[in-house]
């Protein structure tokens, strides 16, 4: 499986008020400023960047992904620290894959980019068992490359454009099939040590990013992997999270709150709470002795 990068590197950085359209400047100029506060405070907590930084931003033509480049470019310009960017696309041969609207838009944005060309595609389709998901071949596939590809630009940071939503699905995905309390981190050391994952949109609802995309009009890429798939896990969990949001608003927001305040002596897990060593203290004199 052969792999070929395209790269483009422009002689001066993008001037993000000039590609703002008017129209309905308020209200995006409000959801802007709400995303902006939403991705400081993740990049704050979780103390995702350090200056002099090289930041993979992972782009794969989705509203998501998008939304992040957007916010990492204007924390570029605005943040009290230097690092770079560059915009990393996998170019997975699928059939009918726009292949220039990437390069152009990128190109239009006066962003460094990469597109890495592999056909993962023709491997997933192959190793995937008909009517199973392909999501787990895929994404392994994808990961290994991306890796490899960070190690090979000498990049310090991988971003990835993955948001509250996901991180809640994915919580509900382990405890309902995996018998898992686990999510989705804001940052993650890879298995080998030499990656570090940041997921800047941590704080962020899909809602939230759908305004912000409908707002800037991105030319969509959809995925025809993910996208062709009936009946996925996932899609039923979006749907359970989405009755949520109309019938009892926050409660979902509330869950993704609870994923950073946890209590581990009311759990259950004896690998991260030592209830063997729990004992009465006996050691306190009490006030009927002291007579």
């Amino acid at each position: 499986m052969s792999v070929s990068v395209n790269t483009y590197t422009p002689e001066q950085p993008a001037s993000a008020s000039s590609r703002d359209p008017r129209k309905g400047k308020y209200e995006k100029n409000k959801c802007h400023k709400k995303l902006r506060k939403l991705v400081g405070e993740a990049l704050t907590d979780f103390n995702m960047l350090d200056d002099g930084d090289k930041v993979m931003v992972c782009l794969s033509g989705g509203k998501d992904s998008y939304t992040l480049l957007d916010l990492m470019l204007s924390f570029q310009q605005h943040a009290p620290i230097d690092f770079e960017i560059v915009a990393v696309n996998l170019d997975q041969k699928q059939p009918g894959f726009p292949e220039h609207v990437l390069p152009s838009y990128l190109q239009d944005m006066e962003v460094p980019y990469d597109i890495i060309e592999q056909d993962t595609y023709s491997v997933v389709k192959e190793l995937t068992p008909e009517g199973k998901t392909t999501c787990p071949v895929c994404s392994r596939l994808r990961r290994g490359i991306l890796y490899s590809h960070a190690k090979k630009i000498g990049a310090t940071k991988i971003a990835l454009g993955h948001h509250l939503d996901d991180v809640v699905e994915t919580l509900m995905l382990n405890m309902f099939y995996g018998a898992r309390l686990k999510a989705m981190p804001a940052k993650l050391l890879s298995d080998d040590g030499q990656n570090v994952l940041i997921r800047p949109l941590y704080y962020c609802r899909e809602s939230l990013i759908q305004r912000w995309a409908d707002y800037r009009q991105y030319p969509i890429i959809p995925c025809n992997l993910c996208g062709s798939q009936d009946n996925l896990q996932r899609q039923v969990i979006k749907e359970m999270l989405a009755g949520w949001d109309r019938s009892h608003p926050g409660r979902v927001d509330n869950i993704g709150r609870s994923i950073n305040n946890v209590t581990l002596s009311h759990l259950g897990d004896r690998r991260h709470f030592n209830f063997a060593g729990l004992r009465r203290e006996t050691s306190l004199i009490s006030a009927l002795q002291l007579d």
